[in-house]
């Protein structure tokens, strides 16, 4: 197996240090970059094309969440995990928002670090057992005009065609990125919808009036 190419993106050296030591003794992941800042952040993704990024919401710059935001919009995006204290509500639907597919505090104990990268790298949503519960509440979301505000803007252009009855290939032809990627971004739709199947993730959109217009 290939190992899990990751990319630690946090301001403080010691912690840096820390995960990277702990990610060392596992085969299956590569420490292949270390970052910062904002900008160094971005550079490291787009040097070294890494399946994974550990990313800290505060780190000097314009922030982890910009980022996100930008190491997520290429065409073969990385998974972004968050490592950070801020548990609060606001970070957690902005870092959602901007593409991350984990969120984790830094208190997670190690083994639970290295479960939630594997599982981000097969295609898999990963959080804090207390935030998955901030962000799966019936009701609890952000007011918007466009349905489904939990889903990020990748998301929801996979949603709209996956509406249309448009399998993976034909989703990935018509947005020109990998048949992976839709792959990934339609287990991360299932979750967010809390969707059973394919069937029942279109009749979910199609209720909200998502994709009837073609």
């Amino acid at each position: 197996m290939t190992p899990i190419r990751v990319v630690i993106v946090d301001d403080h050296a010691v912690f840096r240090e820390g995960l990277r030591a702990l990610l060392a003794r596992v085969n299956e992941i590569d420490v292949v970059g270390e970052a910062a800042t904002t900008g160094d952040a971005i550079s490291q993704v787009a040097e070294t094309h890494p399946d994974v990024v550990l990313m800290d919401l505060h780190i000097p710059g314009e922030g982890g969440i910009h980022a996100t935001s930008v190491v997520v919009g290429g065409l073969a995006p990385p998974a972004v995990l968050v490592l950070t204290m801020n548990a609060d509500d606001s970070h957690v639907r902005r870092a959602i928002a901007a593409g991350a597919r984990g969120y984790l505090l830094k208190d997670a104990q190690p083994d639970a670090i290295v479960r939630a990268i594997i599982s981000l790298h097969e295609g898999q949503l990963v959080f804090d057992a207390g935030i998955a519960e901030q962000i799966l509440q019936p009701g609890h979301t952000q007011s918007t005009a466009r349905p489904f505000p939990t889903l990020t803007a990748r998301e929801y252009e996979v949603l709209e065609r996956l509406s249309l009855g448009l399998r993976n290939e034909a989703i990935a032809a018509r947005l020109g990125i990998s048949t992976k990627t839709v792959q990934n971004t339609v287990s991360a739709i299932f979750i967010k919808l809390r969707a059973r199947d394919r069937g029942h993730a279109i009749a979910i959109a199609r209720d909200a009036g998502v994709g009837s217009t073609g």
